[in-house]
């Protein structure tokens, strides 16, 4: 189950085990979406490195951080081929193997609206 900014509910949440449906508070919301923010951030740097902050266009930062916010570092971390083009500063290719994934399969016009993005740079 999922809330607010689509927040996994954890075990260490209040809300786990509640029914779906149950409201959660719009502060509630904004806490658990600024953690989640703040984790999708880091983990970009943890797997990017300084160059994700120090020489990567902003518009690649946010798409990286949508993507980690969607997937996780663990099933982001295996983009291989779009890691090699963002190292590059190839956006173009970046998009394009970004294309080539099950992620794009699984949620296409959200992936693809993220690859126009990169693309555009």
């Amino acid at each position: 189950p999922t809330f607010g900014v689509g927040h996994l509910v954890l075990e260490s949440d209040p809300e786990h085990g509640q029914e779906v449906g149950t409201p959660v508070s719009e502060d509630r919301v904004k806490e658990c979406f600024e953690k989640d923010l703040d984790t999708a951030i880091s983990e970009c740097v943890e797997l990017y490195g300084a160059r994700f902050v120090d020489d990567w266009p902003d518009e690649v930062q946010q798409v990286l951080v949508n993507m980690m916010f969607n997937m996780g570092r663990t099933r982001l971390s295996k983009f291989k081929n779009f890691k090699a083009a963002l190292d590059a500063n190839d956006w173009k290719k970046a998009a394009d193997e970004g294309r080539d994934s099950l992620w794009y399969k699984q949620v296409t016009n959200r992936a693809e609206r993220l690859m126009k993005r990169l693309e555009a740079i």
